[in-house]
């Protein structure tokens, strides 16, 4: 009988995705996190392309013809005292995202700082701080941050101090969420075995547990810097800014005390209104694509 030779054939090796198409099919799975960052990369773009463009002298009073409509020269107008306001909101936005920058880093990082050393000594300081973040944390903190705005000299009033006055109360809730987080951590088997193995306290924190919390730190940073910028910004509002820059919230205080809207002058109330909307609302929007890695009980599978 003629022997049949059976050939084995080896499959070709499946290609992996390279990391670029895994990041676009998360991002197309995790929606708010793809169009928050579509909208902050856009504004960042605007703001950088400004820059190049721009004049930043045109951004303050007596630059330009006042109450200029939009137009090919001016293309977001002018206002009542002179600003073109195109050059006003480029510079405007970048001011108003280094106030949410610096105070949604410090309230954070005093945040990540406490919440460690609370959760993960315990003892007294736990109760300290915890005493003082549940005591801090019912006072209205609108009220707080108007009457320190408010008794401050407005020839001293810069991006630093706003920034100060806005993070001052902004660390109890990443104290306490990053508390509670921290606590389960420091209980799990990964954690005793670095124990047992001889790793110092800091080690642990460093090594284990701090890159474990690494999404939930970005996604508790985001929302700091959000919680900053509408601070921030409604503060401008209410005229206890720096009123000389180009704040979005000061464009549209100025706008609502020249009567904008009532003298038919509605873009210059309009434009800030809406890159605020934008930036808050892509903010917002990364913070729930930030809560879904944070949180393995809300993430969905590809």
């Amino acid at each position: 009988m003629a022997s049949i030779a059976v050939t084995s054939e080896t499959p070709d090796e499946v290609k992996q995705p390279g990391q670029f198409v895994l990041l676009i099919r998360y991002l197309r799975r995790n929606w708010s996190l793809g169009i928050g960052l579509l909208i902050l990369f856009l504004l960042i773009a605007f703001t950088v392309i400004g820059f190049l463009v721009i004049e930043v002298k045109h951004a303050y009073p007596l630059a330009a013809p006042s109450k200029k409509p939009p137009s090919l020269k001016y293309l977001f107008g002018t206002d009542f005292f002179g600003r073109d306001l195109f050059a006003a909101l480029v510079v405007g936005m970048w001011q108003t995202a280094l106030i949410g920058l610096i105070a949604g880093g410090i309230g954070t990082g005093v945040g990540v700082v406490f919440g460690f050393i609370s959760a993960y000594f315990g003892g007294w300081t736990d109760r300290v701080i915890r005493t003082a973040c549940q005591i801090l944390t019912p006072i209205p903190v609108l009220l707080i941050q108007v009457v320190a705005a408010g008794s401050l000299d407005k020839r001293d009033v810069t991006f630093l101090t706003m920034a100060i006055i806005v993070a001052a109360l902004a660390w109890m809730g990443p104290t306490l969420v990053i508390r509670s987080q921290v606590l389960t951590m420091k209980e799990r088997q990964y954690v005793s075995v670095a124990k047992l193995s001889g790793l110092s306290d800091f080690g642990i924190i460093f090594k284990e547990i701090l890159p474990n919390l690494l999404p939930f730190l970005a996604a508790a940073f985001v929302g700091q810097v959000f919680s900053a910028v509408f601070a921030s910004f409604y503060l401008a509002v209410l005229g206890l800014g720096p009123l000389r820059e180009p704040l979005l919230g000061n464009i549209i205080w100025a706008a609502q005390g020249q009567g904008a809207f009532f003298n038919g002058w509605w873009w210059w109330p309009m434009e800030p209104a809406i890159a605020m909307i934008l930036i808050l609302g892509s903010l917002a929007l990364i913070n729930m694509g930030l809560d879904e890695l944070a949180n393995p009980r809300v993430r969905r599978s590809e």
